[in-house]
């Protein structure tokens, strides 16, 4: 192998392992031998378990932050944000469950500090500004927009975790069910609800029906195609 391979080895093994046991759990000695070296190269590429674990969390936290961001950053009708994000999250989960265990397993949500709170915290002050736009838009007082959107990312972030092992229902209905509290409320939630916007990783044209879209009325949501 050359460096860069043996490196890449050396992260994929890694990776595993802090997914099955923790940081705490795994040992230099159980990476070395999962890849078939000494511990000597191990610490030649990481300087220790540590080095290891700092470059695994970063790239995981680089790829939930790229999915959740370019779900704000599209635009369009804040209920669609929702459910962008919503399916952002779980598709990372989806595509890589080793890398969101790392990052939930040692820095739970319910923590204040940690690896995953913290991410989560940056995505709540993006939200905190599209909250406080519309809020403006309906009256509301924008000031009270903070607190929404921890509950609202907190929702999302919660039934990730959640979701990681029970992996039922489907992701296009956990979608649409957090989408149907968020958007509606209790005393408005349809009783079956679907997303407005196709999933990206479906290539069909989105759904129309009014339901999809509407408040507990049946009415199409202004805005929304």
């Amino acid at each position: 192998m050359t460096a860069h391979q043996r490196r890449e080895q050396l992260l994929d093994v890694s990776r595993r392992l802090f997914a099955e046991k923790g940081f705490e759990q795994t040992s230099v000695e159980e990476i070395a031998s999962r890849a078939e070296v000494s511990k000597p190269v191990v610490y030649e590429h990481f300087g220790g378990k540590e080095g290891i674990y700092a470059v695994v969390v970063d790239r995981e936290i680089l790829a939930l932050t790229d999915a959740l961001s370019a779900a704000l950053d599209e635009g369009g009708h804040p209920k669609v944000m929702v459910e962008r994000s919503a399916l952002a999250l779980l598709g990372y989960i989806e595509d890589s469950e080793d890398g969101f265990r790392i990052l939930v397993r040692d820095s739970p949500v319910a923590q204040a500090t940690g690896t995953f709170s913290s991410l989560i915290g940056d995505v709540a002050t993006q939200v905190e500004h599209l909250l406080a736009e519309q809020f403006k838009k309906q009256h509301l007082d924008p000031r009270t927009a903070p607190i929404y959107a921890q509950m609202l990312v907190g929702m999302v972030a919660l039934t990730g975790q959640h979701w990681l092992d029970a992996r039922s229902p489907k992701k296009a209905d956990v979608a649409a069910a957090l989408v149907n509290l968020a958007w509606n409320g209790l005393s408005g939630m349809e009783r079956r609800p679907r997303l407005t916007t196709a999933p990206p990783t479906k290539r069909r044209a989105a759904r129309t029906d009014t339901e999809a879209v509407g408040g507990p009325a049946g009415e199409p949501t202004p805005g929304v195609e």
